[in-house]
C-alpha cells in the first residue's frame, strides 16, 4: 500500500472489505460503494465539527453518483476519500475516491451533495461562516 493512498483527500477512512458483502456475481455488490462513500462523507462532517443530528439544523444527503472502475472482492481492504469541490449557499459537493489495496488502484468515484437542512422548518439552511471557514482551511483553499 502507498504510504498513504489518497493523499489529496483531507479525509479518509479504511475498511476492510467482508465477505458478505459479495453478492451473486463475486464481486462486492454496487450498494456498499455507496455505503463506504457515506463513511468517508461522515468522516469529513465530524472534521468539522458538524453535528449528525435531527434536530435543530444538520446535513442531509441531496444527491449520490458512483462510477465503478474495478470489481473488488473479498478479501480486500479499501480506503475511502472525501474532499470538498464546492460549497454553495447551502450545499457542500464532495468528491469521493475508493482505493483498493488490493488491485493498488483507484476503484470507484464519485461525488456527493450534501444540503444542510433544518429539521424543524423542513428546509435547507444557509452553511454558517464557521464552516464555510473551516471547510476552506481543512481543504488549504480559501477560494472555495
Amino acid at each position: 500500500m502507498p504510504e498513504r493512498p489518497l493523499p489529496e483527500f483531507p479525509a479518509t477512512v479504511t475498511l476492510p472489505v467482508q465477505w458478505g458483502e459479495q453478492d451473486g456475481f463475486g464481486h462486492i455488490n454496487n450498494m456498499h460503494f455507496i455505503r463506504w462513500f457515506e463513511s468517508a462523507r461522515i468522516a469529513y462532517m465530524s472534521q468539522c465539527g458538524v453535528q449528525l443530528t435531527t434536530q435543530g439544523v444538520g446535513p442531509i444527503l441531496a444527491a449520490v453518483n458512483c462510477n465503478y472502475r474495478l470489481q473488488v472482492k473479498y478479501p480486500d481492504t479499501i480506503v475511502v476519500g472525501a474532499r470538498v469541490t464546492r460549497l454553495g449557499r447551502s450545499s457542500i459537493q464532495i468528491e469521493h475516491q475508493l482505493w483498493s489495496v488490493s488491485h493498488q488502484a483507484v476503484a470507484a468515484d464519485g461525488d456527493s451533495t450534501v444540503v444542510m437542512f433544518d429539521y424543524e422548518n423542513q428546509a435547507s439552511s444557509p452553511l454558517t461562516d464557521e464552516l464555510r471557514e473551516t471547510i476552506r482551511k481543512l481543504e488549504n483553499n480559501p477560494s472555495l
